[in-house]
């Protein structure tokens, strides 16, 4: 585990922060959504198969799924609004690349590079947590997990309008143009944090977990096509399995891993990444379902004849009530805490698509199943992440709302996938076209609601969350929010002191190394121009303080941590000492 040089949440931020990094996250969800509207056309604007066209598709979520986790751990290490305009620039060039052509592989590159955007909400969500007082943490975190959810509801009805009227080109145009508008904005008036994680990027850890990722998520999008029982399905599968088990061993023996697997195994942790997976699942079959049953001629019998703009306005209130749910969250969260809140959300997933199975014979009803669901989903997706900034050291916020965003995204693969599948195997066939039946519609509402109860059984499994004081109390912010100022209070219970030369003068950038009593970095630090350094400790217990500095001879000092601070003075030009603290 590495540390921050400090756990302290600063509280400078202005009040432009929070809508400023919201609509980052609107913008990375207008980027996924951006050719839903002309996802059956594909193969003729691009003059390929089916099958091939796909691959534009594709490419978009193994870049996503690839660069969150990483863009996360870059963010902790170099910081989090460096790496969120990095992310933003990125997707930016990706959609003039894709604007600009018509070839197949150069749009599957384009629609790779927007990929990386998608770790613009981990970003965010770190960015929060360092600059955000406790009183505004909640709604901001739930307003900026929710965004997904509220660009993609709000991009679908527009992007239809433009591609109905207009090349479809312009829609990259439109989404280069709002990347740029979020990398202004985010340059005026978002402040870089100051956390930092010890450590150095674990490079042989992001290409393991690249390579693992990449071969589970392609037979994943690919295996309707490809066949599930195939030898290639299946080679992929296993080839998935040893690259991810093998990757786990390295996290688990190297100082600064690029995931702490440590950390992703507490119980909290673990089960919030897994109730994410089944929160991904139900999103997306909305996603997938609606729209069709809307687009489908009234001549099928069941389908409900409306246009793609109208299908996009009927399923645009999934994404308005998910913002709209942010306040609603924060005042939950702060009452009963985020694990009642995510029950609470999946509880509302639940009646919605059990109500919808019955609420498909006209567009207004569709309506009230996306309002419904939209509310749920919100409150789920809210939750999340204060489940996971309560249970992980602010060093690690990056990285760790980045794995969560990365279990979102597994499942809402996984949704398409079976959903895909689903579809196809109970659709008519009339004249060589298939048609999806209104019994694929609720076999498919069945799934995602199972998804949801085994959710909910996550949910309950997630350790109790302190009760919220009195009335009479003092008030006090949500038990997640409490959980982040105790870390940021530990850096005072920790190590502290100066690194020392040979002359007694004060040692600039000496690093200082933490280490427990299994021979493992447990902190790292640079000392100020003063000579200043301090570490937070992670357990009570003995530990080394280990400290180097160019021109001068290392230092080890054992050091027993009790609970209380101490200061602990670094002298460069001694052999080592043992000390208490």
């Amino acid at each position: 585990m590495t540390d921050t040089t400090t756990d302290r949440p600063t509280r400078r931020a202005g009040g432009t922060v929070v809508p400023v990094l919201a609509f980052a996250g609107i913008v990375v969800a207008v980027m996924q959504t951006l050719l839903v509207p002309v996802v059956k056309d594909l193969p003729q604007l691009l003059d390929t198969a089916p099958s091939n066209a796909t691959w534009v598709l594709t490419s978009t979520l193994l870049s996503g799924a690839v660069a969150t986790p990483i863009m996360g751990r870059l963010g902790d290490l170099y910081g989090k609004r460096r790496m969120l305009i990095l992310s933003l620039a990125v997707m930016v060039a990706g959609a003039l690349v894709s604007a600009l052509t018509s070839q197949l592989l150069t749009m599957i590159a384009g629609r790779a590079l927007q990929g990386f955007a998608m770790g613009a909400i981990p970003l965010g969500i770190g960015l929060m947590r360092d600059m955000l007082p406790r009183e505004r943490l909640g709604s901001a975190m739930a307003l900026m997990s929710s965004s997904i959810g509220v660009g993609g509801g709000l991009a679908l009805p527009a992007a239809a309008l433009v591609a109905q009227h207009t090349d479809w080109h312009v829609l990259f145009y439109g989404a280069a143009g709002l990347g740029v508008l979020a990398i202004a904005l985010t340059l005026l008036a978002v402040p870089e944090s100051p956390v930092r994680a010890g450590g150095t990027f674990d490079l042989p850890g992001a290409l393991g977990l690249s390579t693992g990722l990449v071969l589970l998520l392609l037979p994943v999008t690919k295996g309707g096509d490809w066949g599930w029982s195939s030898g290639t399905t299946l080679g992929l599968f296993a080839g998935s399995v040893a690259v991810l088990v093998l990757w786990g061993v390295y996290e688990l023996r190297v100082p600064a891993p690029l995931v702490d697997l440590r950390t992703t195994a507490r119980r909290e942790v673990l089960l919030t990444n897994l109730a994410s997976i089944m929160v991904g699942v139900s999103f997306y079959v909305v996603s997938l379902v609606l729209p069709q049953l809307l687009q489908l001629p009234a001549a099928t019998g069941h389908g409900l004849g409306r246009s793609m703009v109208v299908a996009g306005l009927c399923v645009a209130p999934l994404g308005l009530t998910m913002m709209f749910t942010a306040p609603v969250y924060a005042r939950l969260s702060a009452r009963h805490g985020p694990k009642v809140t995510l029950i609470t959300g999946m509880l509302i997933i639940a009646i919605g698509y059990g109500g919808g199975l019955g609420l498909m014979d006209a567009a207004w009803q569709t309506v009230v199943t996306s309002v419904v669901l939209g509310a749920g989903i919100g409150l789920a997706y809210s939750s999340l992440p204060a489940l996971i900034v309560g249970a992980v050291p602010a060093s690690e916020t990056g990285a760790a709302n980045g794995l969560n965003t990365l279990m979102r995204s597994i499942g809402t693969s996984v949704s398409s996938a079976v959903i895909g599948m689903v579809l196809a195997d109970t659709a008519d066939t009339v004249d060589g076209v298939e048609i999806p039946t209104m019994h694929g519609f609720r076999v498919s509402f069945l799934i995602a609601a199972a998804a949801v109860a085994v959710g909910l059984l996550f949910a309950l499994l997630l350790p109790k969350t302190p009760r919220p004081a009195a009335r009479h109390t003092r008030p006090r912010a949500s038990s997640e929010q409490d959980a982040a100022l105790e870390r940021a209070e530990e850096v005072l219970r920790g190590f502290r002191g100066r690194v020392l030369g040979a002359d007694g003068a004060p040692v600039a950038r000496a690093r200082v190394t933490l280490i427990d009593r299994r021979g493992r970095q447990a902190g790292a630090t640079v000392s100020a121009a003063d000579g200043a350094y301090m570490l937070a400790v992670p357990a009570r217990g003995a530990y080394v303080l280990a400290a180097k500095a160019p021109g001068h001879g290392p230092l080890a000092s054992a050091a027993t941590h009790s609970g209380e601070e101490r200061a602990v003075e670094l002298d460069l030009s001694l052999p080592g000492e043992t000390v208490s603290a």
